[in-house]
């Protein structure tokens, strides 16, 4: 069965790694064009392209994937299957349509919820109590194509969105294996989603992870968990930015006005909420690195008393 992939980040090449694995019969690979970064304009590629350039595998950059040449050659390879996973365009019906067991997509949520752009960090942030990865064959639509298969995951409540991603990696790769083989096999099951029940995970900003203290301590925590690595949650003390790496909710009760650092310890900064006290045990100040709270405060000072905003 030939199989034509396509996909970007990471969590793309860790499939694409699994099937060159397990030797399946991958034909070409599809990614987003070179980007330019830094002052120095350096020419990065996707990790998807580094994998495929690694293996030998022929890679094609279309700007647009819906091009009428690069939708002709695509049709001339005549894959089997087009495996989709974070790749970064939608896909015209024509294009969908080439392979004649159709385009699977990998998608990291337990669908119809949390379709888009986002999923890992929204199910944190959103407070979710679980998760998991979906395969389906895709439609013209934005994640709404028939489910195949679903690997559930429960969530803890310290889990962050790039551990999440993580595991997210390993469990898309295995649950696209055995899709692929059902497929094969003729037996994949089309699960219709209802669509009455989606919700929807927008892409990131980063202006996203501004904390805001009048909100309740565990939906703090969540934020925190939930833009850790990217966009990262900050606020702002004495004018200077402060990122916050990692909390704690504690069982007691704020009676101060919101944002305002109660105390400051070798545990970390207690802060006051719209209910509970949260700690802060990680922080990151301008132009300095990731520090525990009781490290930084060994050669640094923080005023109690002071709002954080």
């Amino acid at each position: 069965m030939k199989i034509l992939f396509m996909g970007t980040p990471d969590i793309a090449s860790g499939c694409l790694e699994k099937l060159i694995e397990k030797k399946y019969d991958v034909i070409g690979v599809v990614t987003q064009p070179d980007k330019q970064v830094g002052r120095g304009k350096k020419i990065v590629f996707s990790p998807v392209k580094q994998v495929a350039i690694e293996n030998n595998l022929p890679v094609y950059q279309p700007v647009k994937a819906k091009e009428e040449s690069f939708v002709k050659e695509i049709k001339d390879l005549n894959p089997d299957v087009i495996v989709v996973v974070a790749y970064g365009q939608l896909l015209s019906k024509e294009f969908l349509n080439i392979p004649k067991y159709g385009c699977v997509n990998v998608h990291v949520s337990l669908l119809p919820k949390y379709r888009g752009a986002a999923p890992i960090n929204w199910v944190i942030i959103n407070g979710e109590e679980k998760t998991g990865v979906s395969t389906m064959f895709m439609d013209e639509g934005l994640d709404s194509g028939d489910i195949i298969l679903q690997s559930e995951f429960k969530l803890d409540d310290e889990i962050t969105a790039g551990e999440l991603h993580d595991w997210m990696t390993l469990e898309g790769s295995k649950v696209l294996c055995e899709t692929l083989d059902l497929i094969k096999e003729g037996k994949a099951p089309r699960t219709p989603q209802n669509h009455d029940e989606f919700s929807y995970a927008p892409i990131m900003d980063k202006n996203l992870g501004h904390v805001d203290f009048s909100k309740t301590a565990k939906e703090i925590h969540n934020l925190v968990r939930g833009v850790n690595p990217w966009p990262s949650a900050y606020t702002t003390y004495m004018d200077k930015k402060m990122k916050i790496w990692k909390t704690k909710v504690l069982d007691q009760k704020s009676t101060k006005e919101p944002g305002i650092i109660l105390k400051v310890d070798k545990e970390g900064i207690k802060v006051s909420t719209k209910d509970k006290v949260i700690l802060i045990t990680e922080i990151q100040m301008p132009n300095k690195k990731r520090m525990e709270v009781k490290e930084f405060i060994k050669g640094n000072s923080l005023e109690e008393g002071t709002v954080l905003q």
